[in-house]
């Protein structure tokens, strides 16, 4: 079963950047789709980004533009690169690995005041 460790959430001002890590353990990285969704104060969960295998990336309209997933299949990691950041981004951030069954990270925060 894979197993999901985000890092590099954080406080910032709006405008801000950060940039998101999920390295991955426990299953064949590159054989997998991955993704990485947030869920906001008082909101559903939401997928923010996603990844093939072969590196095809799908963002939602609100990010597009602003942020860039990305993978390095020789580290077993996934990224989040997340510029112009506002304060409705802040949520928790969560890496997913769409396996069967699907695995999940921990999450990690990230806020940002305006």
């Amino acid at each position: 079963q894979v197993r999901l460790v985000e890092s590099g959430g954080g406080f910032l001002q709006a405008g801000g950047s950060l940039r998101l890590s999920c390295a991955a353990s426990g299953s064949s990285f590159s054989l997998d789709a991955m993704g990485w969704y947030r869920r906001a104060p008082g909101k559903q969960l939401e997928p923010v980004a996603t990844i093939t295998t072969g590196g095809s990336a799908t963002y939602v309209d609100s990010v597009k533009g602003r942020f860039t997933i990305s993978r390095d299949n020789t580290k077993n990691t996934l990224y989040l690169q997340m510029n112009s950041l506002s304060p409705e981004d802040t949520a928790v951030y969560y890496c997913r690995a769409f396996t069967s069954p699907p695995g999940w990270g921990q999450g990690t925060q990230v806020t940002v005041s305006s």
